[in-house]
């Protein structure tokens, strides 16, 4: 009886992970990828159904097969996170306009577009940069080496056309 608690959460923990990893990826535009994760967890999903339909007199194996969703996204998210799959674009205003700090962060590989703004009180940089979403906390932080107090705003972008950078992101 263990056993068939443990094999549940296992499955359910190992489908649902893929799962998860399956959706993100294909909201990130790797279908092909999509496509073979979903027939090894189609599979997973199926073997793991099986069990538990056979066992459905034991609540137990329900409240297992729930416990093991839960964690399987849980996991799936976590590793979604790890390989950190797409771009990010982050946006940071300053309040200097020193020209010369995209330079800086260009010469370290990110693209930049910049320009000088109207803010409450004054004059402001405006930072437009485009990296790697595994390289967003290394951007971050090279961002606040320079200044301490920016406004950075980031997000995913879905599509790109154009620009210097295209070739080097694909």
């Amino acid at each position: 009886m263990p056993s068939i608690i443990l094999t549940i959460i296992g499955i359910n923990i190992l489908y649902v992970s893929l799962f998860t990893l399956r959706m993100m990826i294909v909201i990130k535009g790797y279908r092909l990828l999509a496509s073979i994760i979903s027939m090894g967890e189609v599979f997973i999903y199926l073997m793991g159904l099986t069990i538990v339909l056979d066992n459905l007199d034991e609540p137990l194996n329900i409240a297992a097969y729930c416990f093991g969703w839960g964690l399987g996204v849980f996991i799936g998210s976590k590793i979604e996170g790890y390989l950190a799959l797409g771009y990010v674009v982050m946006e940071v205003i300053v309040d200097s306009s020193d020209l010369t700090v995209p330079t800086k962060i260009r010469e370290k590989g990110y693209g930049v577009t910049s320009w000088v703004a109207d803010g409450k009180d004054g004059k402001r940089l405006v930072m437009k940069v485009l990296a790697k979403r595994k390289n967003e906390q290394k951007l971050k932080k090279l961002i606040l080496s320079f200044y301490p107090k920016a406004f950075m705003i980031s997000y995913e972008p879905t599509h790109f056309n154009g620009g210097f950078m295209l070739g080097r992101l694909r």
